[in-house]
């Protein structure tokens, strides 16, 4: 079976349109409809099926598409090695939720270049359930979920857990609340909330205490940059769950939950089998995840307004 053809079948698979395949690939769309026939030639089965007016993998196109997983990443790894006599570099296309690379991306640029590694690196800030497709675009996608929510499991994503990040509530310093170091959730009910968009982590674990509690937060203001979050906060517009490690706004206070795990996962998606620079890449994610968790805990006393982790 051609290789260029596993792949189409493989873009196939990731964007669910020849349209889309043909505008990732810059073919025509009559032109990957030809090259999937050729292959379903080769293979002996039907690799389409119709479904309603859209088409979609047979059983066979799917098991085979595992398969041409593991030809792409064997080949790709040969082109690799093949590069490093050359003396190039590797390339690996990176993405990162925006919060998590201020903190992780900086020591990964340094071991990459050190390991003779090029990172392309992108924002990409979407749902958890709306990250794994971004593998068609990307060779690692660095996501965050709950700590609640079950870890993807799909055929064709293997999933690296980096690090945990506790989360807790920030208060202006105007807030009688500063003068504390700690909270419960039921003591937070008659305040106004400053959360993020539906879908995304921080939003889900402010759900998660919810369910468990059964206090609802009453949420006035949704923001996607933490930046602004900060901002509101910091101006007595409300309090909010923010990332431990994302706070930076001088005029706002963190304070521990109390009774009440609340904390979201960084993992690293990729290929089963990929390539031995994205494998590198994800080894540095791992240690620079450590190295935070490390520092954090190290530079925090309790008492100080810097609770550790729970």
């Amino acid at each position: 079976m051609d290789v260029k053809r596993l792949r189409i079948l493989r873009e196939f698979a990731d964007r669910q349109s020849v349209g889309a395949v043909a505008d990732a690939m810059h073919m025509t769309p009559s032109a990957v409809s030809q090259q999937l026939k050729v292959l379903a030639r080769e293979a002996g089965v039907e690799l389409l099926e119709q479904d309603g007016r859209r088409i979609r993998l047979t059983a066979a196109g799917q098991a085979l598409v595992l398969r041409a997983d593991e030809v792409i990443a064997a080949v790709d790894r040969a082109h690799e090695e093949m590069a490093s006599y050359r003396t190039g570099n590797a390339l690996v296309r990176l993405a990162m939720f925006p919060s998590g690379a201020s903190l992780l991306l900086p020591a990964v640029l340094h071991g990459a270049a050190d390991a003779g590694i090029d990172i392309e690196a992108a924002h990409l800030d979407v749902g958890y359930t709306d990250a794994p497709p971004k593998l068609a675009e990307y060779a690692v996608v660095v996501t965050h979920r709950d700590e609640r929510t079950p870890s993807v499991t799909l055929p064709r994503v293997s999933v690296t857990e980096l690090m945990r990040e506790p989360l807790d509530v920030i208060v202006s310093l105007d807030s009688t609340l500063a003068e504390r170091d700690s909270v419960a959730v039921s003591e937070l009910a008659d305040c106004d909330w400053i959360s993020v968009e539906g879908g995304f982590p921080v939003d889900d674990v402010l759900l998660s205490i919810s369910a468990i509690t059964g206090v609802a937060p009453r949420v006035t203001q949704r923001m996607l940059d933490f930046t602004t979050i900060e901002a509101l906060v910091a101006a007595g517009h409300g309090i909010a769950l923010m990332p431990r490690f994302a706070v930076r706004h001088p005029r706002v206070k963190r304070l521990e939950l109390r009774g009440v795990r609340a904390a979201r996962v960084y993992e690293a998606l990729t290929r089963p089998r990929a390539r031995g620079a994205v494998g590198t890449v994800v080894a540095l994610l791992v240690d620079a995840g450590a190295e935070r968790v490390c520092a954090s805990t190290a530079s925090e006393k309790p008492g100080d307004g810097a609770p550790t982790a729970p």
